[in-house]
């Protein structure tokens, strides 16, 4: 229609658009994906608009006919989740397995009618269409989290987390630091740990590391900075005239005596990350203060110097990157655990992502599959890719430009001892300037870094312990740009040239132009929304194929490899674009090695048209059983079942493997069977388990006392080395009283010549001496 130059129909207004992760695309436990390479069976993309008047969510499976799954208007929307199946055990049952899937909702007007807006979250049954549970609040809720075991509903400065079987309360945070916006209170939720941010930093809990100071001040940010100065001056100047002149207001005085005192009371910190391990946290309000332990503390470090905007974990829940209100750098952590307590934690700052130097409030953080790329998006409505590595270092052509992940090291690196080198310069020089990444600790001269003492290099080295990630030194801190910045267009239009649309689905056509099809002029989104222009963004397999190969089959698509999934970007217009990413080489670079830096060319090859109209009918559960979310659910709780060891419900007759197990394990014998068993555990692998070759490596020399014998330790000082080629051994003392140092030869014995072939020594005296030679040296 926009092209026909027939008038647009009425669109209704999208409010926010969230790309979800569900039972429908969850690779893991859904038994329809775990045949991908072979089958051609990849996961839908799961896509959630919230507008208005109501919400509506969305499929694009991988032939990239887009189908509707729910929609509703019931008023507007604030947060919405498809809640998972939850994770089940023997002693752990789901109390609302036969109404899964269930859709939680936070409604301007709840269940109960009476409540505040946005005060509750109701529970609907996709199956059966009834609400199963309503939790009501005080306080407004700003946002909805959810993973395999909890429900997590984000409050004011406070995070409530609710067991997924149940719904009954299991931990609440009460000390969140307030944020300005877009996200009112940022936490972050993996599969296992929930980041927030802390209100204050507790020096006993502190992890090891954190973030490293930005010492990246381009031209820009120095003129912003300056202008800022000026700016702040001339303000203080007219507070101190108008003081003078006696015309201050005199709210503005109170104001400006009461808020030393507030300070001094309650010193919040902001930029500081709390990160809990939801299974072992204990139940009740999870407080972190100087006389609380840490159970269940993962780490706890500064991030940012100014208050956090937006966190998210990368999917193996390793990574972690902030994003702070400014918008000008954003941090990846790498969180190394220790069992025993948040402070033997490290947390190393592996790159700082520089956006640019003005103010830009960041919405949506999105990791590709593998870790190698990271899409940070603004409210100013762009998307910005940036390269990475989970193990930190440089990127480049060699870990950037294969379809698959790298080792840290190439091959070249690992045979040419290069490790072993630079270890040696990092330990003589304090380990600050190493090239190699991984090796070289961070820039310690920020005044965030605490807890780097010289004890713990010096204990690394001696030990023979380089490998422990948790001690110094930590990894070089690596400074990336985006290599590409993708902007949202104000209508689909804009984006390039039109060669002919391909429609089909729900209003999919494909765009066949190149890369360089210069964009028509786009209206500035920050002058016609107000600044705010809502965008999420996700990594998946291409699905442009279709529309341009609509004859060939997929199988000849697939046999080419893409170095980077596509980048799918849906706007608050409602229109879903597939980007391609084609990283290569740095253009200007004279030769190109692995080491060569990158650039990326991305073009946008399809686009769906998503946003409904106020003509569109509802689509309300109850739904049937083939609907593609209750299909998921079934297979996903089937899964769950056989791997807990139950009986699904409604499965056929025939014994499974578990339950011929409870057949044959009858009430008088099962338990001494299990005891039986852990006893040839434990008594079969006494402790400790140390391989032979882990152990220290001696050397035996012999001793020529003159007056008595002594036995010595082989690492007394008396056994140093006597060759050149030898390592010195750390010099230990040992009980000097009852031992004659004057009897000992300290002095290494002179070797004798060694006979030569032709030397003029007799040859019997040839015959009798034999050269013995050190293995040692």
């Amino acid at each position: 229609q926009a092209y026909s130059g027939t008038p647009p129909e009425e669109k209704e207004k999208i409010v926010w658009v969230r790309f979800e992760n569900a039972d429908l695309n969850d690779t893991s436990r859904n038994m329809e994906f775990h045949e991908i390479h072979s089958t051609g069976n990849e996961p839908p993309l799961l896509l959630m608009i919230g507008y208005s008047d109501g919400m509506q969510v969305w499929s694009i499976p991988i032939s990239g006919e887009a189908q509707e799954l729910f929609s509703v208007r019931h008023g507007p929307v604030r947060a919405a989740r498809i809640l998972p199946a939850p994770h089940i055990s023997a002693q752990k049952c789901d109390n609302f397995a036969e109404k899964r899937p269930l859709l939680g909702v936070c409604k301007s007007i709840g269940s109960s009618g009476t409540s505040p807006p946005y005060c509750c979250v109701d529970l609907y049954s996709l199956r059966t269409g009834e609400m199963v549970k309503s939790i009501q609040f005080k306080t407004p809720i700003y946002d909805l989290h959810c993973n395999k075991r909890i429900l997590v509903v984000v409050l004011q400065e406070k995070i409530a987390a609710f067991d997924s079987c149940t719904f009954t309360k299991k931990f609440f945070v009460t000390s969140c630091y307030p944020c300005p916006g877009p996200n009112m209170n940022p936490i972050a939720l993996g599969s296992r740990w929930l980041a927030y941010a802390e209100n204050k930093l507790i020096r006993c809990h502190q992890s090891r590391g954190g973030a490293c100071g930005d010492n990246i001040q381009s031209y820009t940010a120095t003129v912003i900075s300056a202008a800022k100065t000026i700016k702040s001056g001339l303000t203080m100047v007219g507070k101190v005239v108008t003081q003078l002149t006696g015309t201050l207001p005199a709210g503005g005085s109170e104001e400006e005596l009461l808020a030393p005192s507030n300070l001094r009371r309650s010193p919040l910190v902001p930029g500081i990350v709390t990160i809990i391990d939801t299974h072992t946290v204990a139940e009740g309000q999870v407080l972190v203060s100087e006389d609380s332990d840490s159970d269940g503390i993962v780490a706890h470090f500064p991030a940012h110097e100014k208050p956090i905007c937006c966190m998210a974990f990368n999917p193996s829940g390793m990574l972690l990157v902030t994003t702070d209100t400014l918008g000008h750098d954003f941090h990846v952590f790498q969180i190394l655990t220790h069992p025993w307590s948040s402070s033997q934690s490290a947390v190393h700052h592996l790159y700082t992502l520089h956006r640019g130097e003005t103010e830009a409030k960041v919405q949506d953080i999105s990791f590709s599959h593998d870790c190698r790329w990271v899409v940070v998006s603004t409210l100013r409505g762009t998307s910005h890719v940036f390269p990475i590595n989970p193990y930190g270092g440089q990127p480049c052509v060699r870990t950037h430009m294969s379809p698959r992940v790298v080792n840290r090291m190439s091959r070249f690196q690992k045979s040419a001892g290069l490790e072993e080198i630079e270890q040696e310069l990092t330990s003589k020089q304090g380990g600050r300037c190493s090239p190699v990444p991984g090796l070289s600790s961070s820039p310690s001269g920020s005044p965030l870094h605490g807890k780097l003492n010289s004890q713990d290099t010096y204990n690394n080295f001696t030990n023979n312990n380089p490998g422990n990630p948790r001690l110094l030194p930590l990894p070089s801190l690596t400074v990336v740009l985006p290599l590409a910045q993708i902007k949202q267009p104000m209508t689909l239009g804009t984006i390039t040239k039109r060669t002919g649309p391909y429609l089909f689905g729900a209003g999919c056509f494909s765009i066949k132009a190149p890369c360089k099809s210069k964009p028509a002029p786009q209206i500035s989104p920050s002058k016609s929304v107000g600044g705010e222009f809502c965008v999420a963004a996700v990594f998946g397999s291409s699905r442009s194929w279709f529309a341009n190969n609509s004859g060939l089959k997929r199988e000849k698509d697939q046999s080419k490899q893409f170095v980077v999934e596509s980048l799918y970007i849906i706007s608050c217009y409602g229109s879903l674009v597939e980007h391609v990413l084609e990283p290569r080489p740095l253009s200007t670079a004279p030769k190109i090695s692995d080491d060569t830096p990158l650039e990326m060319v991305t073009c946008p090859r399809a686009s769906w048209t998503l946003v409904r109209t106020p003509q569109w009918n509802e689509l309300q559960p109850p739904f049937n059983a083939n609907h593609p979310l209750l299909l998921a659910a079934d297979a996903v709780q089937y899964y769950q079942y056989l791997l807990a060891g139950l009986v699904p419900p409604g499965s056929p007759g025939p014994i499974t493997r578990h339950e011929s197990y409870d057949s044959l394990a009858s009430d008088h014998s099962g338990q001494e069977d299990e005891e039986w068993l852990s006893q040839v555990e434990i008594v079969t692998h006494t402790g400790p388990h140390r391989r032979l070759w882990m152990g220290p490596q001696f050397q035996f020399k012999t001793i020529h006392p003159s007056g008595q014998t002594t036995v010595i330790s082989s690492s007394s000082s008396v056994l140093q080395s006597h060759g050149p080629s030898d390592t010195p051994q750390p010099l230990l003392d040992f009980d000097t009283d009852d031992l004659d140092l004057n009897s000992l030869r300290i002095q290494p014995v002179r070797s004798e010549p060694v006979s030569m072939p032709g030397s003029p020594r007799p040859a019997a005296e040839r015959r009798a001496g034999s050269t013995v030679i050190d293995a040692a040296s």
